[in-house]
């Protein structure tokens, strides 16, 4: 279902730029960028004056991290790429530009989580001894599927030649985490219950950083 809606906004863009192009002069800038959704391309089709489409990727970006709660420590490692379908607005006419539209974000990470002093977890109030949980393994959602997105950049697509291509906003998250245990407790329903609300907690915390910052920077040319 996301997917289809981001092919009926991209198809209506492309209706009202067919629409309004008639007497502009037109230009599609290229560019090679690299940020913090990683190393990709920018396609951007500006039709008037004041308004373009633009399609983006980038990806292979990955760190390591930690995250640590009272009990447990918990190790990731986070795999980021996305993809972007895009209305830009160019108040002045000129480089500044305005943003709104969607990315398709692909952001996710493999956890480990082992207890802090090595000897018990404790999950919803009920603890559990170190042998019995063992290694936590789970997965990390960010984001994923089709997310909106705003922002503002520069870029010189009003006239042919090389240029700089920069951009700045943000992205909405949707935080999903999931876990598992190696060791016996995984068999107990009562474990399993308190590790779903294990789970649920750190939801809730991510929740705190609701969206995730997308700033590229890269080399245009203008035809």
């Amino acid at each position: 279902m996301k997917h289809w809606i981001a092919l009926g906004l991209a198809t209506a863009f492309l209706g009202a730029g067919i629409g309004i192009a008639q007497g502009f002069e037109r230009h599609v800038a290229v560019s090679a960028l690299v940020g913090t959704t990683g190393v990709g391309a920018d396609v951007s089709w500006r039709f008037h004056e004041h308004l373009a489409l633009s399609a983006q990727y980038a990806g292979g970006l990955s760190w390591d991290d930690e995250y640590d709660t009272d009990e447990v420590r918990y190790d990731g490692d986070l795999d980021i790429s996305a993809g972007a379908l895009k209305f830009d607005y160019y108040p002045f006419a000129g480089r500044f530009y305005l943003s709104a539209g969607v990315m398709l974000p692909e952001m996710k990470a493999d956890i480990e989580g082992h207890a802090k002093e090595g000897q018990s977890f404790e999950f919803n109030d009920q603890t559990y001894r170190a042998s019995e949980v063992g290694v936590l393994h789970g997965k990390l959602t960010v984001a994923d599927g089709v997310q909106p997105y705003l922002g503002l950049g520069w870029r010189a697509s009003h006239r042919s030649g090389f240029g700089f291509f920069s951009e700045l906003g943000v992205m909405a998250t949707d935080v999903e985490v999931s876990l598992s245990a190696s060791g016996p407790a995984a068999d107990n329903p009562q474990f399993q219950n308190d590790l779903r609300e294990e789970e649920r907690k750190l939801e809730d915390d991510a929740e705190e950083l609701s969206v995730y910052p997308v700033a590229v920077v890269g080399v245009s040319y203008t035809f």
